[in-house]
């Protein structure tokens, strides 16, 4: 594959170019149907001729169908977006990517999707997908699977394709609630999970995020203190990566707070612990739910997060557990790379 691009570059370089765009084009009109020529036009910055011209090809070529609520992809223009991915992988060289980036961060293993979770959308639905392959291939009977929560981790939950063939796998969420969003909860998030691997799950009904006296109220709890027995011994545990400073105001810290952090240079947080660009700890808030010292004895974690911002973040988390699997995106890679 990689001889026959590197060859079609040199012969015909337009042919490469035209590929990507209609992988483009196409891959936004299955994550954001239905919709209109014009609203993909905005979308993608190009101009409504070009749309035009290429929502005539696809149509033609039954990729995709077009009605009164706009484009829609058929289930052959899905087809062709599964198998282009692989293609795209091999013009952007992401193997290579990988393998810079593992060396770089030294961790175990690092995932690399194309293109940046910042700009296209259906990068994150790739981000998902591409970390739920890696969840599937790391489960083993009697795992008990902790997840965080977050847009990304919805994303990998929804990335789950194929029940579990494995026994005793439980799901649990990793943290308490954190935000006001339900469908990004971890709670919500874990019960999907399990859903899609048709396996158990239980719950934590208690928030992340409040002080430290009613925290210790609701630590007293029986059935909190249950579920956070189970969730101090996961044994796979999958976790978005944040910035500090979004993760300070997600928490609404208080403004001294938030001028320490930003005084030590905090970039990461994780499991309410903040870190400096060094994976050093500059700051921790009690939480519910797994600490940083359960983080460091868990054998599986999978670090996920994707865009040129959160580079900083990712490389202080990194230097905190070699033996992690990283997923992410072209974007925050090449950041890496070029300036960490």
């Amino acid at each position: 594959m990689k001889e026959f691009i590197s060859l079609q570059n040199k012969i015909i370089p337009e042919m490469v170019e035209l590929l990507q765009k209609r992988y483009l084009i196409l891959r936004n009109i299955y994550v954001l149907q239905p919709i209109g020529r014009r609203s993909l036009a905005n979308k993608l910055a190009i101009g409504e001729r070009v749309v035009r011209t290429e929502v005539e090809f696809f149509k033609e070529q039954g990729l995709i169908e077009i009605n009164s609520a706009g484009m829609v992809v058929t289930q052959e223009g899905e087809e062709i977006i599964e198998y282009l991915l692989e293609y795209i992988y091999s013009i952007r060289d992401i193997k290579y990517i990988e393998g810079r980036l593992k060396k770089k961060l030294d961790i175990r293993e690092v995932i690399v999707v194309p293109g940046n979770i910042e700009e296209d959308e259906y990068v994150l639905d790739d981000i998902g997908k591409a970390t739920a392959k890696v969840i599937e291939g790391m489960i083993f009977d009697n795992n008990i699977i902790g997840i965080t929560g977050g847009n990304t981790m919805a994303a990998v939950a929804k990335g789950i394709t194929k029940s579990t063939k494995h026994n005793n796998i439980v799901v649990v969420p990793a943290r308490g609630g954190l935000g006001k969003k339900v469908e990004s909860q971890a709670n919500t998030i874990a019960a999907e999970m399990a859903r899609r691997l048709r396996c158990q799950y239980q719950l934590l009904h208690a928030s992340d995020s409040l002080g430290e006296q009613a925290m210790d109220i609701i630590l007293q709890d029986p059935e909190i203190q249950k579920i956070i027995k189970v969730i101090k011994s996961v044994n796979l545990l999958v976790f978005g990566i944040g910035r500090a400073n979004e993760m300070a105001t997600r928490r609404d810290l208080s403004e001294s707070v938030t001028e320490k952090l930003k005084n030590a240079r905090a970039v990461a947080e994780a499991f309410g612990y903040y870190f400096n660009r060094n994976g050093e700890i500059v700051y921790e808030m009690k939480t519910i739910g797994i600490s940083f010292k359960d983080f460091e004895k868990i054998a599986t974690v999978i670090g996920v997060a994707g865009g040129k911002d959160k580079a900083e973040a990712i490389v202080a988390i990194s230097k905190l557990k070699k033996s992690m699997i990283l997923v992410t995106d072209e974007a925050a890679a090449l950041e890496i790379l070029g300036n960490y």
